[in-house]
């Protein structure tokens, strides 16, 4: 096992674990204060691997268990089993249906408190970011029509102003899949502030919604500094050490015209496979002229141009791109709440986007897309790994307030049920419920790592 993929699983365990037990707290808390009689506080599922029993009257069982995938909050239930009288008064069912609810949602809601703690503590230690300033615009596209320019930033989307460029990003795709049409206002390196709307055709919503194709599919990038076209690694036997490159090397041009940046230089051997480029490289205080057979590959079913060779040079944001949002403990109260807010109706919104076929379902992503984020966001550090987490934290409070019989949200909907009618449904009803659920569940877990592995493959 690489060391990349045993970081994405370790952290991928850590984060879930944590905030499945974070959830189930929520739930054996408010138990607790409601005098529910909670059995087992279980995180994880299978053979236990730590024990321990709370101390008398209720002795609750607290166990570890092997496969950190879930966790569970048992409770007396006089529908398991006979029960004793003088505990019959604290079993779930007979708890009044607001208490129910109250324990059923304090899950989700920890999840939502847990990300708030989380954005708090993140704004205090200052949030990153990078302004979002326009890079290059392809010719003939819908950024192109709009008229936007290399060097504009994007100040405001709809009505809302954006700081970073993942703010401008969720708000383009928030208003894109209401409306089609996604008013901007921009402002110039001269400081003039003009406004423009991205127009995009209804057949083409849909596709624009798919991991990694808004910018393309609008026409336009963000502004990233230059890196130099310096020889890095080389594969052995590949065309660049064919042809006498050395890392270290630069790469000054390529058939004869000057290049200065790497992505350019990747654009240009791309577009010519199966052609011979000369390459004028500087190495040291010499100037050399080298000829690269340029080896013709198939990519997506178009064909390519490789030399196998990757960047050696490295560049750094300037400071007037950079940002970052920091404040005081109070002050930082009300944006973690807001960002919360704010990223939970957004999950909601594309969610039932996704339902009405608006928004693509191959933003569905399982334990494999999401152990990878874990292992990335780990290796930045921990405010990357805080700030995952908290993402992760507000999904699966999403995910269990949607009313599914075996979620919360579902168990919630079977309570007001029970309010409504005066009593409570039937036990056939409420077992057929749970059936459906489980199937809901597994081809929803099915997609997921149907996602993932044509994201690996792909």
């Amino acid at each position: 096992m690489t060391m990349a993929v045993l970081t994405s699983v370790l952290a991928f365990v850590v984060a879930i674990s944590v905030l499945i037990a974070v959830h189930e707290f929520g739930h054996f808390w408010v138990a607790r204060k409601l005098d529910f009689k909670v059995l087992r506080f279980s995180i994880g599922f299978g053979r236990p691997l730590l024990r321990k029993v709370g101390a008398a009257p209720d002795r609750t069982e607290y166990v570890l268990a092997a496969l950190p995938l879930g966790g569970y909050v048992k409770m007396l239930d006089e529908r398991e089993g006979p029960l004793d009288p003088a505990d019959r008064a604290r079993a779930f069912q007979s708890r009044p249906p607001l208490a129910r609810i109250a324990v059923l949602l304090a899950g989700p809601g920890a999840n939502f408190l847990f990300a708030i703690v989380a954005f708090w503590l993140l704004y205090m230690a200052g949030v990153p970011g990078l302004k979002p300033v326009v890079g290059e615009v392809a010719a003939g596209s819908i950024a192109a029509e709009a008229g936007l320019e290399s060097g504009q930033t994007i100040v405001r989307v709809g009505d809302a102003p954006v700081a970073t460029r993942e703010a401008a990003m969720l708000g383009i795709l928030d208003v894109l899949v209401d409306e089609g049409r996604v008013p901007l206002t921009l402002v110039d390196e001269a400081g003039r502030e003009r406004a423009t709307t991205l127009f995009v055709a209804p057949d083409s919503r849909r596709e624009l919604t798919e991991p990694g194709a808004l910018l393309g599919g609008l026409g336009f990038s963000f502004w990233f500094p230059k890196i130099p076209v310096v020889v890095g690694e080389l594969v052995e036997g590949g065309p660049a050490e064919r042809a006498g490159l050395l890392p270290g090397d630069e790469v000054v041009a390529v058939d004869g015209e000057p290049v200065d940046d790497f992505r350019q230089f990747v654009e240009r051997v791309r577009a010519r496979p199966g052609d011979s480029l000369p390459f004028d490289v500087r190495r040291g205080s010499q100037s050399l002229r080298l000829e690269v057979a340029v080896e013709a590959q198939q990519e997506d079913g178009a064909t390519v141009g490789r030399i196998g060779m990757s960047a050696g040079g490295t560049a750094s944001f300037p400071d007037w791109m950079r940002t970052e949002e920091r404040f005081g403990p109070l002050a930082a109260v009300a944006p973690a709440v807001r960002e919360t807010w704010n990223k939970s109706a957004l999950t909601v919104k594309f969610l039932w986007r996704m339902v009405t076929g608006d928004v693509s379902t191959k933003n569905i992503s399982g334990p494999i897309n999401i152990a990878q984020y874990a292992g990335l966001s780990a290796l930045g550090g921990f405010t990357y790994f805080l700030g995952f987490m908290a993402l992760i934290s507000i999904s699966l409070g999403v995910l269990n307030l949607l009313p599914i019989p075996i979620l919360d949200g579902g168990q919630v909907l079977y309570q007001l049920a029970e309010i409504i009618k005066g009593r409570p449904l039937s036990e056939e009803i409420q077992v057929a419920g749970q059936k459906v659920g489980i199937a809901f569940l597994v081809a929803l877990m099915g997609f997921a790592f149907y996602n993932d592995i044509a994201r690996l493959i792909g």
